[in-house]
């Protein structure tokens, strides 16, 4: 399939995308947070598209559990001069990691190519207009609750079917707008509301979501559910982060979003040997 993202065009299906997180923020979970050093970012960023990403996600405000929000102004603050600079630089999309419209419009205004909402567009009313004010590029994810909330006792009836009805909804919100379908991509949100457990079925159950007829992007990268199966800091998972790298491309993930790039690229290219038809 085809991902239409501003002036690219992102072929999914014959080989996986990586989407390399830059967070400039000065809480990331992973610890690997970039906080007013644009030149560092920039190195970071180039160094990214060296090792193999298609993509660079570009955050500045951190989404992990109990996160304290911030303001639009200091997250532009935070994106806005990475984001300029990058887009002159680099041959790849750029993406914008906010659930804030104003943010998303800036940031579009400034050279992203991609907006990532992981609230699929259910955040902000004003988002979906930006959205369709543009012609980037549009990743939908799955959310139960908010950042500060996320994690208290995330609880479904039906977790594959509630998360399924959400995506589709945000679907349909933005066809409605006038969003292309060819320019979304769906993402059921790991971590975002979920406990281990549900982590663990959303990955074997990730082709459930090929119906909804889009590229599906998944975010296992360093997350607190591999910590936990393995009983290790966020700085020892690059194991477990590879594991479910391979197992999500295995069962149909299009794209992955990850920290450590060039190992999870080779991941990637080992898993794609192996399960995508030449």
């Amino acid at each position: 399939m085809r991902w239409l993202c501003a002036r690219y065009v992102l072929e999914t299906g014959r080989r996986t995308l990586i989407m390399g997180v830059l967070n400039v923020t000065p809480d990331s979970f992973s610890g690997d947070s970039i906080y007013r050093n644009p030149d560092k970012a920039i190195q970071r960023a180039q160094q990214m598209v060296a090792d193999g990403a298609d993509i660079i996600d570009v955050g500045g405000e951190s989404t992990r559990p109990g996160a304290e929000p911030v303001s639009a102004e200091e997250e532009m603050e935070r994106v806005l001069p990475v984001i300029e600079r990058l887009s002159a630089k680099l041959s790849v999309p750029l993406s914008i990691d906010t659930h804030k419209a104003a943010v998303a419009r800036a940031a579009v205004r400034a050279g992203a190519s991609i907006i990532n909402d992981i609230t699929g567009l259910r955040g902000d009313p004003d988002m979906v207009r930006v959205a369709a004010e543009s012609d980037v590029g549009l990743v939908l994810m799955h959310i139960q609750g908010t950042p500060q909330t996320m994690q208290q006792n995330p609880t479904y009836t039906d977790l594959i079917g509630e998360i399924s009805d959400y995506l589709r909804g945000g679907i349909a919100l933005a066809l409605q707008h006038g969003i292309s379908a060819e320019r979304i991509v769906i993402d059921p949100g790991i971590g975002f509301g979920k406990t281990v457990e549900h982590n663990l079925q959303i990955l074997r159950c990730l082709r459930a979501f090929q119906k909804l007829g889009r590229p599906v992007l998944v975010g296992t990268s360093r997350k607190s559910f591999i910590g936990k199966v393995l009983d290790v800091p966020v700085e020892q998972r690059l194991l477990g982060t590879a594991a479910t790298v391979a197992i999500a491309i295995a069962n149909g993930a299009d794209i992955v979003r990850v920290h450590d790039v060039k190992e999870m690229a080779q991941v990637a290219k080992m898993t794609d040997a192996m399960v995508r038809e030449k």
